[in-house]
């Protein structure tokens, strides 16, 4: 994705999560992104597929940069807190990609199918191992609960009733809670420093 096009998606994505809808007009979007209508249309294939096209890019990129920043964690509920939290903490520290996700997640599977994969697979080996009390056919609505738990905490900080770190911490020690964690360990492990993650690529060149 060339720096152009960066521009114009993260331009999008800020249109989008203020405005609503799936689509765009050209002209706001250039003027958005600080670039010409033509510069626009050179760089984008089709003007009505730019929603979907921010969709993939927010959900491949924050799916990237939760593994990374989980990467050397071996525990798994460390990585389903750390998941949690970042996701949270994000919101605080890029307010139009929190807007964006909290307006279409619930209705875009793209965006919200980052639960199903890494935190289920977290929670299937904390269960084969002992480390979670819970049983195999509980996961689905365990990871719904976590996705839409971690959407609400978004919302609480983006309308400035809860800092990232309390909504972010709370989410995650109750759902650590309801794997079979208790309160003490749940706490510590929510509590633990964890760096932000990083601006995503696709979004540097605001």
């Amino acid at each position: 994705m060339n720096a152009a096009t960066q521009r114009i998606h993260q331009a999008a994505m800020r249109l989008f999560a203020e405005n609503g809808g799936t689509a765009v007009a050209v002209s706001d979007l250039a003027r958005e992104a600080g670039l010409s209508r033509g510069t626009v249309y050179n760089n984008v294939d089709d003007p009505n597929t730019l929603f979907h096209s921010v969709c993939e890019s927010v959900a491949t990129e924050f799916r990237d940069s939760i593994h990374s920043a989980t990467a050397e964690m071996t525990d798994p509920a460390e990585r389903i807190s750390a998941a949690i939290r970042l996701c949270v903490r994000r919101v605080h520290d890029d307010a139009p990609w929190g807007k964006f996700i909290a307006r279409y997640a619930m209705i875009e599977p793209i965006l919200g199918s980052f639960w199903a994969e890494m935190p289920a697979e977290e929670l299937r080996r904390g269960m084969i191992s002992g480390r979670f009390n819970i049983h195999r056919d509980q996961i689905a609505s365990i990871t719904a609960t976590a996705g839409g738990a971690t959407f609400g905490a978004m919302s609480l900080v983006l309308d400035g009733r809860r800092t990232w770190r309390q909504a972010g911490t709370d989410t995650a020690e109750i759902i650590l809670r309801g794997v079979g964690l208790d309160r003490a360990e749940a706490r510590d492990i929510t509590n633990r420093e964890l760096d932000p993650l990083p601006r995503l690529a696709a979004f540097d060149a605001a």
